[in-house]
């Protein structure tokens, strides 16, 4: 441990660390290649030949040319996602009607869960 001092191992660290990041974005920018609806087979083609054979110059300039739309497409993406998910949970969890809701107010007041006070409160907020 004495040929390898600690600061030499910080460097290590910032080197791995920063070699990960760059593979990580390497892989985001291949990926939002293939996403983007806007490019035709050729430009994806062109894109991905530029960043796989120049990957530093290739993902500098598409982050600069297309790092606005990739944002957008990013948020895009996970607005659809949400919509998705609330889609199925609403229609998971079975909104009921209003008839069906008066229906279980009211036997939560015939078994005396509720007073007479809450089920008419319950009833006009259903029905407002």
């Amino acid at each position: 441990m004495d040929d390898y001092p600690l600061l030499n191992i910080f460097w290590t660290m910032l080197y791995l660390f920063l070699w990960i990041m760059w593979f990580f974005l390497l892989f985001k920018i291949i990926t939002d290649i293939f996403r983007d609806h806007s490019l035709g087979g050729w430009g994806k083609a062109g894109w991905l030949i530029f960043v796989i054979l120049l990957p530093f110059l290739g993902v500098f300039v598409y982050l600069i040319a297309r790092g606005k739309s990739m944002g957008e497409r990013d948020i895009k993406q996970v607005q659809e996602n949400e919509a998705a998910f609330r889609s199925y949970v609403q229609k998971t969890a079975g909104s009921g009607s209003s008839a069906d809701e008066l229906h279980k107010l009211s036997a939560l007041k015939d078994k005396g869960d509720i007073t007479q006070e809450e089920f008419d409160r319950a009833k006009a907020k259903l029905l407002a």
